[in-house]
């Protein structure tokens, strides 16, 4: 048996990429995208036909519209395509991300989040088989809270504290995704150290804390452990929900024989000492800014996504003159 065989025995291994190959070859439950990804594989020759046909949807439904308006129809477009192809080879479901700029608008986030729910149904697509993810500021929580009552299922993303996992799970999100590796980036940055072991990792200790926490008090909030940069981040939260793992850390574990052991069970959630707790807004706030690397890496992950979604904005209006839209 190799590692990967042995993890899926315990956890739904998520593909984190938006190439749809890569998909293909790891044969994941699940699959989840970002306007990173999208960049990466737009630009791709074998994906062209999606792109003409994000370029042929903004000329129909956004005709005598300003610039702007089509490259935002391009854009929804472009997303859904990519999440109707990577559905044609999961079983699952896969994630759509609002876009970073309306990180802190919650009407906006709900509107766009309907937007794509809407493109999906219209391809045939039920909402079962999509996560709308969104950025955990307190804004993307409350937007997540009213389009969980509406049906819509979310995906919490750039999850660095446990403020933000609390309130995710008190607003009834469907799973939120704390990134590990980004964690892991900034506490050995801070120490100033070329590594740290697993067993002494923030970014798996934040998860193993999130998780038993979920599991202690009975959230149905799925936890989906996210951004990883080794082996050994992933075999240590073995028995969490979901993890969602880069192609190349999935083939390496296929490739790598051995058993991954269960580190994360309800039973041992139940017999955690972790104290309850409850968050209004002034509550998450000051929670959230107490914490340096959580506080930094939410507005870094932000501006990032948000640059890359401005790159692939600038490449849909490029496409869009290039074909007279």
């Amino acid at each position: 048996m190799n590692l990967l065989e042995s993890l899926r025995r315990s956890t739904v291994v998520v593909a984190d990429t938006g190439d749809i190959d890569a998909i293909a070859q790891t044969k994941p439950q699940d699959a989840t995208t970002n306007p990173s990804l999208l960049l990466q594989a737009a630009q791709k020759e074998r994906y062209r036909h999606l792109v003409e046909e994000a370029i042929d949807y903004a000329e129909h439904h956004a005709a005598g519209s300003g610039t702007q308006a089509r490259a935002e129809a391009f854009l929804d477009k472009l997303g859904v395509a990519f999440g109707l192809e990577i559905l044609k080879l999961i079983p699952g479901r896969v994630s759509t991300e609002v876009d970073a700029a309306l990180s802190f608008d919650t009407e906006a986030t709900i509107a766009k989040a309907q937007r794509l729910i809407g493109l999906y149904e219209e391809a045939g697509v039920g909402k079962e088989r999509v996560l709308i993810k969104i950025a955990s500021t307190w804004e993307g929580i409350q937007a997540a809270r009213q389009l969980e009552r509406q049906g819509i299922h979310c995906n919490l993303t750039l999850l660095f504290s446990f403020a933000q996992a609390v309130a995710c799970a008190e607003a009834g999100v469907t799973l939120i995704s704390p990134f590990v590796g980004r964690i892991y980036d900034w506490y050995k940055k801070e120490r100033g150290v070329a590594d740290i072991p697993a067993d002494q990792d923030p970014g798996v200790a934040s998860v193993t804390r999130i998780y038993e926490y979920f599991k202690k008090y009975d959230y149905p909030t799925q936890v989906m452990g996210a951004s990883f940069r080794k082996v050994e981040q992933i075999v240590r939260l073995a028995g969490c929900d979901l993890l969602t793992i880069s192609p190349d850390l999935i083939q390496t574990m296929a490739a790598t024989e051995g058993e991954v052991p269960v580190v994360l069970t309800v039973e041992r959630a139940k017999a955690s000492d972790h104290p309850r707790i409850s968050l209004d807004e002034k509550t998450f706030r000051w929670m959230h800014n107490e914490d340096a690397m959580a506080t930094e890496k939410l507005a870094e992950g932000i501006r990032k996504f948000n640059a890359d979604a401005r790159k692939l904005e600038a490449f849909a209006l490029e496409k869009l003159v290039a074909a007279g839209a």
